[in-house]
Parts: C-alpha cells; structure tokens; sequence
C-alpha cells in the first residue's frame, strides 16, 4: 500500500516519536489483534465484544455474492429507490457511501432518513414513488425509537397503496441476533433480513452489513472497498512494526496532543469526500468523549486565516494525490506553526482503506488517553429524559410546561441556571447569544443544535451563523442536527470535560404527523412533533444535569425568518 499519511506537526514530533517507542515495548497493535482488552480497561465488559470490526475485511468477503443477489433481486422486482431508516451508526456510512458515490446506472437512488422532523418527514414521502421503494430498516439494538416509529409510518403508507404484492416485501432489515427487529422482520414478512456480528459497535460498523448493505443496493463497488480495506489492514499489521503504520502515528498524535489541549480535531476535505467528516465525526466524539476527555471533531468548518484559530487546533487535512484544494489554506496554517495531518487518496474507493485506519487508530488514541473507545456511558442520559417527557405527555396529554426566560420577536429563550441572570433583560435574542457566549472559558467550543427541517435554506443559514461565530470568537463551532447527532457527538458533549456551550434551535410545528402505535394499525398516541419536541427538551435537560452551559432558542415560524434575522444581527455586529 502506497504512503497514505504525512505528519507536519513541529514540536509534536518528539511526542509522536516516544509514544510510538511505547508501542514497540507494549507490543500494542499485537494485542489489538489478539483482542486484548487490558490495553483500555482490566474489564472486558463491552470491549471484548466490540472488537469483530479488525477482522470485517476479511471477514465479508464471504458475503459478497449475497450482497449483489440482494442488489439484483430488488431491480429484478421494479424498485427504483430505497429509503434507510436508522439513526448514527446505522445511518452515517450509507449517507457516505450514497454521497461519494452516488447511485450507479440501473441500481436504487438511496436516502437516508434520520429525522423525527415532521417536514422532513413529509418532504421524503413526497419525493419517493412508494410503490417502487425499498425500506431499510437499520437498528442493531433493534428498539431505536426514531427508527421504529419511522418503520411503522412508511409501512402503513405502503399497505394503504394496496398493491399485489406483499407490505412486508417493501422492506429490509438489518440487525443483531435476537433483537426485537429480528422478530419484527418475521411478523411483518420482510423480503430479506441480515443479522450483523454483533461483536461490532455502530460507530465501528461501516464495512458490516450496516454499511454494505445500502453500498450494494447503489451500485458501488463493495468488492474493492473491502479489497482497500484488506490493504489498509495489512499496511498496519503487527509483523511490520509500529515505523511507517499509519493508523499508530495517526492514533499516537491524537491522543497525545488531546492531553496537551489541542482536541479540536478539524477535518479539511477534498470535495469528492467531504461527506466522509460525518463518519468520522461520529467515530471520534462517542469513541473518545468520555471521562472527562475528549477529541473534539470539527466536520463542515469554514477554513479561515491562522489568525481566527486558537492554540487548541489539530488540522487534518484528506485528498486526493496532487489535489490542490485547500492548498494554500493549509500551508498558511502550517506557516503559522499549527499541526497538520495530511492524508492522501487515489480514487474513492480509497474510503474503505481509510475507514479501516481511522477506525484502528481512534481505538490506539482512546488507549493514549486511558479511556474505553467502545463504550458510550452517557449516550443514554438524553433518551432517559425524553421518555420521561413522552411518559407524561402519555399520562396529560400534552408535554410539561416550561416558562422561557425571555421572549423576543417570536423567539423565546430558554437557558442553563448558571446563564438566567445574564440573558435577562437583554435588547435582544442576539444579545442574548451573545452574553452567553461571552461567559465562555478560554478553552470552550460552541456546539449548534438545530432540531430543525435539514432543508437547504435552513442549512445554508445555519453554516452562515456558524462562520460568523468562529470568525467573531476564534473558537471551534460545530453544527448537529438533531436528533441525529445525539447518536453521534451526543456521548462527547455529556462525557467530556464540560467545555462545551451549546445552542439549541427548535420550531413551532405547522403541520405536523402522526406515529402508529403498532405497524399496520391507524390508531396514535404520539406524533412525531411531539417527539422531537420530547428530544430537544430532553437533551436540554440531560445537558444541565452533567453542569453544560445551555441556552435555547424556540423559534417561531416561518424558522428561516428568525434565522436571517439572527444572522444579519451577527453580520452587523461582526461589521462593527
């Protein structure tokens, strides 16, 4: 395998050097292989059996010709389009794949469904030909509510199409052993059923099922994705020694240079693999945000002058070979004395190597940092919070009421205790965001959380306002959607040092729509408004209770309204 990683790293040379040196004496990529939880933890509990992705190269190979039948069956029987309905790791390597590679000629056109945004919803129904789609149903616990609900919804729709066919045939699923979907997929009669290993955790689950599944039914080309991924594992076995593999001085500098402050890990992409960040951002934060450390992964950042970056940056920058996009960004910043990884690519392929090397190297970094890679303790906490919010709307009827602290030009605002005495009184909800940015310590990032429709002008604004506050406070500022980041960056914001100040964006919902109590019936005691609604509180509250700084922001309609407004109070203040 040809050089894939280059390190410009300064003074962090040395660093890299001994802890490299340290792997030699610990015998560490060795004991990797052999599966030796003492590397991270002296409990093997939820470790041993996370590990089955450092054979998955291998290993599916074998299933291969299963994966194209299923591919051939489908556009055989008249399907056109396919819909995956999953959350995190489920979700963010086929949106990859359909965003790298596209849908080839004669295979399903794919969109990946992770909202509980009830426009959104809506808008995938209205560009799909149901009766020629294909449902992914893709849960490895098998009870993902968001999943499940969205399941149950797109199967009444097709059973009220009253085709010749069989509802269940319309449907996909991909799960563990012996979860509830298994026994779903059974009762519902779906046209194929794939049980992962499942000795693989979501985040690491990208060239499983989870991930080659929807890869097939586009067309792409599984078969030299995982021959990419063989060779990127054999570039880092053990036999070779630590000196020249990728993943252990990728992994070694991660997690050294985290210790010393600089955890703001910032993806600088090609525009042909740009979508991989999302992946990675998922693989970092729940990998490594927990016990009070963290790796802070920054995806879709505005690349800025070294003037607008503090001194708790490490730059990673992926491209294709001889690419000059971001060329003379990156070198300012590496004049500037800033850290750089570099990265390279030949063709697209090249993510499946890529995949294995990140995944290898955040397992070397959570062990740098002392940390369990394959656990996420306080993913929970959020979902704990929303169902006891759904618990109660269940019992009243209507969600428990909350008083905002302040309301301005139909955007009320609800905040942290900590927060309450300097938001009152403002002018204005922007100089309301803004005195609570202001309170941020030297070491802060500011997290977007916008439970908002994804649609382009939403989005637009969003990355807008995000620039404007990365260029007025020089801090890392990430954007997540919800509720699907809180399966992806969700564990990192409870679980890491509580640097974090968090932005929380909700609507006021027009229209919104029903959720089936079971699949095939038309009787509902919650709607999907209800439960985002249920989800954003339930993270506010989740937030406050591990001490973040949170503020809220519920806007009312039309959202892109607010958001301009917001935007051009920002523009004015930056102008200033």
């Amino acid at each position: 395998m040809r050089q894939v990683l280059h390190l410009s790293v300064g003074d962090y040379e040395q660093v890299v050097r001994q802890a490299l040196q340290e792997f030699e004496v610990e015998n560490l990529l060795a004991r990797i292989q052999d599966h030796d939880h003492t590397l991270w933890k002296p409990d093997p509990k939820e470790i041993t059996n996370r590990l089955g992705w450092i054979d998955l190269p291998r290993n599916m190979q074998d299933e291969l010709s299963r994966l194209h039948a299923l591919a051939d069956q489908v556009r055989q029987a008249g399907f056109t389009h396919a819909v995956l309905l999953g959350m995190g790791g489920s979700s963010l390597a086929p949106d990859v794949f359909m965003r790298t590679f596209g849908a080839k000629a004669g295979y399903l056109q794919l969109t990946v469904l992770d909202s509980t945004h009830p426009d959104e919803i809506r808008e995938v129904l209205d560009s799909i030909p149901l009766e020629h789609t294909l449902f992914i149903v893709s849960t490895k616990s098998g009870k993902t509510v968001e999943t499940l609900s969205l399941f149950r919804t797109m199967y009444n729709r097709v059973l009220a199409l009253d085709l010749s066919d069989q509802p269940g045939s319309h449907f996909i699923g991909v799960t563990d052993p012996d979860s509830p979907l298994e026994k779903l997929a059974d009762e519902y009669g779906f046209r194929e059923l794939f049980l992962n290993d499942p000795n693989i955790g979501g985040r690491y689950s990208a060239l499983s099922f989870f991930g080659l599944v929807p890869a097939a039914l586009i067309g792409a080309d599984i078969n030299e994705l995982l021959n990419r991924a063989n060779l990127a594992a054999v570039a880092c076995d053990p036999a070779l020694g630590v000196a020249g593999n990728p993943a252990a001085s990728l992994g070694a500098l991660m997690g050294e240079l985290a210790l010393t402050g600089r955890d703001k890990l910032t993806f600088v992409l090609d525009p042909e693999l740009e979508s991989f960040a999302d992946w990675l951002e998922q693989l970092l934060a729940e990998s490594t945000g927990k016990e009070g450390k963290g790796i802070l992964p920054v995806a879709g950042e505005a690349l800025l002058p070294p003037d607008r970056y503090r001194q708790d940056r490490l730059f990673t920058w992926i491209h294709a070979r001889g690419s000059s996009h971001a060329a003379s960004g990156i070198e300012a910043l590496r004049s500037s004395g800033q850290p750089i990884v570099e990265m390279y690519f030949d063709d697209r392929e090249d993510l499946g190597g890529l995949m294995f090397i990140w995944e290898l190297a955040t397992a070397i970094a959570g062990e740098r940092l002392g940390i369990n890679p394959f656990n996420q303790p306080n993913v929970e906490a959020a979902k704990v919070r929303a169902r006891e919010m759904v618990a109660a709307y269940e019992k009243e009827g209507k969600l428990p009421h909350e008083d905002p602290i302040a309301e301005y030009d139909g955007i009320k605002i609800f905040a942290d205790d900590e927060s309450n005495n300097s938001i009152k009184g403002q002018a204005s909800a922007t100089d309301a965001l803004r005195r609570f940015l202001e309170a941020a310590p030297d070491d802060a990032y500011i997290a977007l959380q916008a439970y908002l429709q994804p649609d382009d002008e939403t989005l637009a604004a969003l990355q807008q306002l995000r620039t404007l506050l990365q260029r007025l406070t020089r801090r890392a500022v990430t954007l997540g959607i919800g509720p699907r980041f809180l399966h992806s960056t969700g564990q990192l914001h409870k679980g890491d040092a509580g640097h974090g100040m968090f932005v929380q964006f909700s609507d006021e919902k027009l229209e919104d729509l029903p959720i089936p109590e079971k699949a095939g019936s038309d009787k509902s005691e919650i709607t999907f408004g209800v439960l985002i609604d249920a989800q954003v509180r339930g993270d506010f509250q989740a937030l406050r209770d591990r001490g973040r700084r949170v503020l809220r922001l519920r806007l009312s309609q039309p959202v892109h309204e607010k958001l301009s407004q917001l935007l051009g109070s920002f523009e004015k203040m930056a102008t200033e």
